[in-house]
């Protein structure tokens, strides 16, 4: 699996836990299915390719405001708890560049 489709699977266990926990979601809400496909196509065009690094640490802002904001809340309550949800790609994502 490339960086790309790995990093497309991070998020959308991140989305899916952020939506059970606060609006209950099974399936996705109308939100947070909108913040996921913003957020897959993203990926689709990052200029970057396999080679990107971790989107916090890119010098190149390719959301719009209002959804940098979502995805970082979303980032902020799912992140420790991928640690228990998906423990094998929260250890990837600790040790990749």
């Amino acid at each position: 699996m490339g960086r790309i489709e790995w990093e497309k699977t991070t998020v959308q266990h991140m989305i899916e836990l952020w939506c059970n926990k606060k609006h209950g979601g099974n399936p996705l809400c109308e939100d947070c299915r909108s913040l996921l496909e913003y957020s897959l196509s993203r990926l689709d065009h990052c200029k970057f390719g396999e080679e990107k690094t971790k989107c916090h640490k890119c010098g190149i802002h390719c959301y719009r405001p209002d959804m940098r904001d979502k995805i970082r809340q979303v980032m902020r309550f799912s992140g420790p708890r991928m640690i228990v949800h998906h423990p094998l790609e929260a250890l990837r994502y600790i040790f990749s560049k």
